[in-house]
């Protein structure tokens, strides 16, 4: 399971790891002494620590990006964390018309070591790719989080209809959802054939 903080909860990982399964959490401030272990491990390494650590570079349009992770054991003795074997830190630089962006992330994880820091990487991408695909498509192009629509339960039927749209247009081959809104909203027919309804 991946999760980002708001998944990191020591019941829940207590539980993942008593059905047999393995979690792969952010760690932020809704768990501040976790968060201060890790960061302090890799901020302030003690004495002759070594991390084992991956890279990947990538280029996308006009965008560089170098993502580092490095993994460590060290807290799998120290912190009371439930099933915790591993900690990560993530960094990720990004090079856009000569602007470099850097942010940091750190991860706690009940995979063992035997599950290096590649692989480590390649789940965070993964669960930050789910992010990107869904979440950022719901707020960004959406306008889920800036919605005023609070009472009873048109939030959740506003949420059904976005989920509905999202499917159809990913069914429909759409990666770029909004340059697939802006298409139907310029060209209703099209709208209509999407949806199997044509005018009589």
């Amino acid at each position: 399971m991946t999760g980002d903080a708001l998944y990191c909860q020591r019941d829940l990982s207590r539980r993942v790891v008593a059905a047999g399964g393995d979690y792969l959490w952010v760690v932020k401030a809704n768990q501040p002494d976790l968060l201060w272990e890790v960061a302090t491990l890799f901020e302030r390494p003690p004495p002759g620590e070594a991390f084992a650590a991956a890279r990947q570079d990538g280029k996308h349009g006009g965008r560089r990006e170098t993502r580092r992770l490095w993994a460590s054991t060290a807290l799998a003795g120290y912190s009371d964390w439930p099933g915790a074997r591993q900690v990560c830190k993530v960094e990720r630089e990004v090079e856009r018309r000569g602007a470099v962006t850097r942010e940091v992330r750190y991860l706690v994880t009940s995979l063992g070591p035997g599950t290096g820091p590649a692989e480590l990487l390649r789940l965070a991408r993964g669960h930050w790719g789910i992010e990107n695909r869904l979440h950022r498509v719901r707020d960004a192009t959406l306008g889920e989080d800036a919605s005023h629509v609070r009472s009873g339960a048109a939030p959740q039927v506003l949420a059904a209809l976005r989920n509905a749209a999202l499917a159809l247009l990913r069914a429909a081959g759409h990666a770029n959802v909004a340059a697939a809104l802006r298409h139907y909203g310029w060209q209703p027919g099209a709208a209509l054939a999407l949806l199997d309804l044509r005018p009589q």
